[in-house]
C-alpha cells in the first residue's frame, strides 16, 4: 500500500512537469536567433536552461522566477502581482510555463541584449561561464 501511495504522489508531480529533452531545447535555441549575441554560444544557452530548470518549462521555483530559463517577473514578464514590474519582454509570465519555448527564447534574446547579458543568471556564471560546454550540444 505504501508503494502505491508513493507512486500516486510521484505521478501527480510528474503530471505537472513539462521537462523537455535536451535536443528539443537545442533546436529551439538554434532557431531563436540568440547564438552569437555578445559572443554567447549555443552551449551557453543550453547550459543555462539545464542549470536553471533541468529543462523543466513548468518550473516556477520562486514566486518571481518562471520557466525553462527561470525568467524574473520584476523585469521581464507580467505575473500580475509583482510591484513595480517592468515587463520588458511584453508577455505574461504564464506564457513561460508551457512546453512551447519559442516565446521563452524571444524573451531570452531581449535579456541577453541587456548590459548584464547571461551574467544576469548566477547559475550561468557559476556553472557555465568559461567552461567547455560541448556536452550540452553534442549529438543534437
Amino acid at each position: 500500500m505504501k508503494i502505491f501511495v508513493l507512486l500516486m504522489i510521484t505521478a501527480a508531480f510528474a503530471a505537472h512537469s513539462w521537462a523537455l529533452d535536451r535536443c528539443s531545447v537545442v533546436r529551439a535555441i538554434r532557431n531563436g536567433g540568440v547564438i552569437g549575441i555578445k559572443g554567447y554560444t549555443l552551449g551557453d544557452y543550453v547550459c543555462l536552461a539545464y542549470q536553471a530548470s533541468r529543462y523543466d518549462t513548468s518550473l516556477n521555483r520562486s514566486p518571481t522566477e518562471y520557466g525553462i530559463f527561470q525568467i524574473n517577473s520584476y523585469w521581464w514578464c507580467n505575473d500580475g502581482r509583482t510591484v513595480g514590474r517592468k515587463n520588458l519582454c511584453g508577455m505574461s509570465c504564464t506564457n513561460l510555463l508551457n512546453s512551447y519555448i519559442d516565446d521563452d527564447v524571444r524573451c531570452l534574446k531581449r535579456i541577453v541584449r541587456d548590459p548584464n547579458g547571461l551574467g544576469a543568471w548566477s547559475v550561468w556564471t557559476r556553472y557555465c561561464k568559461g567552461r567547455d560546454l560541448s556536452s550540452y550540444t553534442d549529438f543534437c
